[in-house]
Formats: C-alpha cells, sequence, structure tokens
C-alpha cells in the first residue's frame, strides 16, 4: 500500500486493491464479538482483521508483530475470507443511521466500499484472481519492506528476513495448487519473469544486502532458507513454463464483471460505453494540446520528434541529482501559489534504486501510520549498465518529464496525499487508502501544478506534462477495450504507440500489464472525478481561489473511493460524475 510502483500490477491490483488473503479461521469469531451497536471497535475488528487476513499488508502499515509471515493462500483460507468479508458487508450495513453520528455514517460506507473492493478481487463471482492470475501472488513474496525500511536493527529485520523465506516454498506451493488452467499468455510471460527474477534476487542481492549482519548460525539459516526459497521459485517458473503450450488469450474480464469492479471498487457505476467516451475526450483534449505545443516548440517535427527533443534536455549529474533540485523547488512552488497545505515538516529523501529493486525507473516507499520517525524515500532507478550506450542514454528521462514524475511521487502527489491520510482523525482512513484516490489525486496534481504556473508556461514543460496524460489516457481506454472484448492485446499496443507516442518497449509492456491489471485505468478515472469534483465545489466558492480549500479538503477524508468523497463535499448522493 505504502510502496506505489510505476507500471507494477501487483502493487496496482493487489496492494492496492486489498487482494491479498490468509488463515481466517477465528476472524469471523472475532467481528461476531463485537458489541451490537458499538460501531468503534467494529471498525477497530475490521482493521486487526484485515491485519490478520494480510500479514503482509500489516507490515507495511508498521505493525511489526506480523513480521516474515506470508497469508495462507490454501483454498479453506480462501473460502474463509470470501466468507468473513461477506459477513463484514451484511453487519456493517446492519449499523442503521439512526444509531451512528453523521461521521460515523460516512465511516460505515467507507468500511462497505473496502470491504467489497477487497472482496471482488478474490470473490469466485468477480475476478477470482487468485484463481485465475499468478500475478496476485507476487507481491506475497516481495521481502523488500525487511531490506529497505529501517523500521528496526538489521539483525531484527534479518531473522523476520529469514522466516519470510521460509515461508516461500509453501506460499508458492498453495499458488500452484490454486491456479487454473490454461492461463492467459500474456499471465505466463509476466510470471515466468517475475518468478524467474527472484531464482537470481533471493541468492544474490537479497542475501547481499545481510552481509556481515547477525550471528554464523543467522548467516547459515539465511543460506538455507534462501535456497530452499530458490528451488521453490525455479519448480514455479518450471510449472509455468509447463502451462504454456496450452495458453490462451483468455485473460478479459468480460462487461458485465468489468463493470461491477468498477462499481464494487471504485463506487462508479457509470455505464463502460460512457466511460469509454469520456475517456476518448480527454486523450484528444490532450492531443490536442500536445500538437499545438509541438508546433510552437519543434516547427516542422513530427510528433514522436517533438517528444524526442523534450526528451533530449537531460539533467546535469543524472536523474537523481535532478530530483534533489527539483523537490524545494516544488514545495516553494506549492506555498507560494498557496496551493495546499503541508501539514508537517516531513521531507522525502531522494536515492538511487537499489540493485534489487530496480524493475521500474521511480517509486516512492512511505511509511505506514503506524511506524515512528521513518523517512519516505523517492527512488531513482539508473539504466542497466548492460545497454547500449544509446539505450542508456533514452532511459534517462528529460528534465521536464522528470518534473512530473517527482510531481506525481512527491510534490504535492503520492508523499503529501499520505502526510495528510496519516494525520487522519480516524485511523481508518490512514490504512485504507484506494487505487483511484491515490494514483487519481497523484495524477491529478500534475496537471493541476501545470495550470497553476509551474514551468511558467514553456512547452517544454507542457510537453512533459502532457506526454504522462497520454500514457494514463491509453491506459484507460486499453483496460475498457481489452477487458469488455473490443480491444485485443495487440490493438492495445498499437494504441500506446500510435495515438499516445511510447516507444515500442513501452508499449508493449503497457498493453502486457493492462491484461492483468484491470483497474489500471483509475489513474485517468481518478483524475477526472478530482477535476470535476473541484470544479462543481469551487465554483461557488471564488473558482481557481478556493483551489487550496478545496484540496485539503478533500485529502482530509483519508483515501474512500472519490463518489463518497463528493457525497460528503457536495451534500448530494454518492456517485461518480465526470
Amino acid at each position: 500500500m505504502r510502496k506505489f510502483l510505476i507500471a507494477s500490477a501487483a502493487v496496482a491490483a493487489v496492494a492496492l486493491g486489498g487482494c491479498r488473503v490468509q488463515e481466517t479461521s477465528n476472524q469471523t469469531g472475532t467481528l461476531a464479538e463485537t458489541p451490537s451497536g458499538d460501531w468503534p471497535a467494529f471498525v477497530n475488528g475490521f482493521i486487526e482483521a484485515a491485519f490478520k487476513a494480510n500479514p503482509g499488508f500489516a507490515v507495511m502499515q508498521g505493525r511489526h508483530e506480523f513480521d516474515g509471515q506470508i497469508a495462507d493462500l490454501s483454498q479453506a483460507a480462501i473460502d474463509g475470507e470470501v466468507a468473513r468479508l461477506k459477513k463484514v458487508i451484511a453487519d456493517a450495513e446492519g449499523f442503521s443511521n439512526d444509531k451512528l453520528t453523521k461521521e460515523q455514517q460516512y465511516e460505515r460506507d467507507y468500511l462497505v466500499a473496502v470491504a467489497k473492493g477487497q472482496l471482488f478481487w478474490i470473490d469466485p463471482a468477480g475476478a477470482d484472481q487468485l484463481h485465475n492470475n499468478p500475478a496476485a501472488y507476487l507481491n506475497y513474496i516481495d521481502p523488500s519492506v525487511y531490506i529497505t525500511v529501517p523500521y528496526a536493527p538489521k539483525e531484527q529485520r534479518l531473522k523476520a528476513y529469514i522466516k519470510f523465506l521460509q515461508n516461500v516454498p509453501r506460499a508458492t506451493e498453495q499458488m500452484r495448487a490454486n491456479i487454473k488452467t490454461p492461463m492467459a499468455t500474456s499471465f505466463v510471460d509476466y510470471a515466468a519473469k517475475a518468478f524467474g527474477g527472484f531464482v537470481e534476487y533471493y541468492p544474490g542481492d537479497g542475501t547481499a544486502a545481510w552481509k556481515g549482519v547477525g550471528t554464523d548460525e543467522d548467516q547459515k539459516a539465511l543460506k538455507t532458507a534462501s535456497d530452499n526459497a530458490v528451488k521453490a521459485m525455479k519448480d514455479t517458473v518450471a510449472w509455468v513454463e509447463s502451462q504454456r503450450a496450452s495458453a490462451k488469450p483468455n485473460f478479459a474480464l468480460g462487461k458485465e464483471k468489468y463493470q461491477r469492479m468498477l462499481a464494487d471498487t471504485e463506487m462508479v457505476t457509470t455505464p463502460v460505453a460512457e466511460l469509454e467516451r469520456i475517456g476518448r475526450a480527454d486523450l484528444e483534449s490532450n492531443q490536442k494540446l500536445l500538437k499545438e505545443a509541438c508546433a510552437r516548440y519543434a516547427a516542422g517535427a513530427t510528433i514522436e520528434g517533438c517528444m524526442a527533443k523534450m526528451n533530449s534536455d537531460k539533467p546535469v549529474g543524472g536523474p537523481v541529482a535532478e530530483a534533489r533540485r527539483q523537490l524545494p523547488m516544488l514545495k516553494q512552488f506549492i506555498v507560494d501559489h498557496d496551493i495546499v497545505t503541508i501539514p508537517g515538516p516531513e521531507e522525502a529523501k531522494v536515492e538511487e534504486a537499489p540493485a534489487y529493486n530496480r524493475q521500474n525507473a521511480a517509486y516512492i516507499n512511505i511509511p505506514g501510520p503506524y511506524e515512528k520517525n521513518l523517512p519516505s524515500v523517492y527512488y531513482i532507478a539508473p539504466p542497466d549498465p548492460t545497454w547500449t550506450k544509446a539505450m542508456q542514454d533514452a532511459y534517462i528521462p528529460g528534465k521536464s518529464d522528470l518534473l512530473f514524475t517527482s510531481v506525481h511521487e512527491v510534490w504535492p502527489g503520492h508523499f503529501l496525499n499520505f502526510l495528510h491520510a496519516n494525520r487522519s482523525k480516524n485511523m481508518f482512513g490512514r490504512v485504507f487508502v484506494g487505487y483511484a484516490f491515490a494514483e487519481g489525486w497523484a495524477h491529478y496534481t500534475e496537471e493541476m501544478m501545470r495550470v497553476s504556473g509551474l514551468g511558467d508556461g514553456k512547452d517544454e514543460v507542457l510537453i512533459g506534462q502532457l506526454s504522462n496524460a497520454l500514457l494514463r489516457d491509453c491506459r484507460f481506454l486499453s483496460s475498457i477495450g481489452m477487458h469488455t472484448g473490443s480491444m485485443t492485446q495487440q490493438q492495445s499496443y498499437d494504441l500506446f504507440r500510435n495515438q499516445c507516442y511510447q516507444d515500442e518497449g513501452n508499449a508493449k509492456q503497457q498493453a502486457a500489464r493492462g491484461t492483468y491489471d484491470p483497474a489500471y485505468l483509475n489513474y485517468t478515472m481518478g483524475k477526472l472525478m478530482i477535476r470535476k469534483l473541484r470544479d462543481d465545489w469551487a465554483a461557488s466558492r471564488g473558482g481557481q481561489k478556493a483551489w487550496k480549500q478545496f484540496h485539503d479538503q478533500f485529502l482530509s477524508f483519508g483515501g474512500p473511493p472519490i463518489p463518497l468523497v463528493r457525497q460528503q463535499m457536495m451534500g448530494s448522493k454518492a456517485e461518480a460524475v465526470f
């Protein structure tokens, strides 16, 4: 939840979607024992049951009594978790308005939305991802929190890491038992590469991180646990590859389940056909702005040539040094232009991504609400040194492109979002921040900052912002098209290449991601809902002069589905408005 990885289906579909399960034998009992009418106890019971069901999620929130655990992924545990979530929803809805304060009514609706979203991903009548999508398991076997988050002395974290590795063979065995075949071809491709990466990681960087830490016995235990985890990964890769011959392009949710995904995970009931029209209008609007900017910035050049010119303005000293220069400037811009309240003195550090975690160009680790005095770290990955010089040069973003990555990840994107969320009046709002709220806010801030004057109207800066917006537009349209049957994976690739001006490798990656992360439309969908809510709310409050007040109030809600925020801010029903 607290790690946002660019183009990471595992985090987007699993951590933000809440798709993790574990042993639930006594969780229903925990909730059933909640006194009738005791709403605060019910909420606390839900949070604690969620942590027991999702120990990796609990660890990321800062609850380290769960260290080293991996969820029970057996069929019995999955069935138990489905039953628990259904009971939670029914019990929460049983708290009538006349027995709750207005604030508690809002929190009830928030809790029900979270439970419905979690249920959708694991429900056999929903996405049923734990039986269909190997990508849903990757976060379970990612031990990066023990290595990258300095929440305790290394010796303590090493013991947790060893315990974690000892649980990996059981988790992968349960995964293989759960996944139905034939798998989708893109799922086979992704799973083979991802699980194969751990074959190299566990004995390599995953071991090097603990060099000289602990006792000789700890090091021996680390070696044994790593060897067993590697064997489990090799067996998993072999099993995945054995499914390749029978694999089919059968990844689509289908229109009915896709519509349910929107309703259950984000409270969006807008018909899919209308959403597609809305998304295409946003794409065309951004394309028009890009064409006009390129005519001024790179007269006579193609759009591709214009984008290449923008990205040729490389940061002096590399992207880490440039991001370190950008963050103070962005923070000062927020203050000078009175854009949003910065609620505390925390700062995000910028570091080069460690060697064991460079599969994404940029991401941010943000401590959970139970952590104390831990830094947030904005990581930027360098290019692979084995690449050609031309490939390495192309990988390094231009300054304007990087500027909006820094906006998205830190000021005023994810980092500021969680500065507010971690100060929410209620722990529920600190723990459960949804996909469209988090990514929608971060993406919304890119355009909002540029409109507010970031870049002083320079076309190069506008093009940098639009390059990010177009990428998300094509995710939006690809998600709808591929999962409702109107677009193939190849057609999605063509869309990214020809209408969003992505390079060949990125277009291929993005089209593949859409097959196993159908919710990656949430970047643009969230942005559009936030922008419309802002305009509606500010219309009677002075327009742009009221944006700061809007931003502060919006962020105060924690991270519920955006239609629920609209209900609270506009006094209307909870509905998606674009």
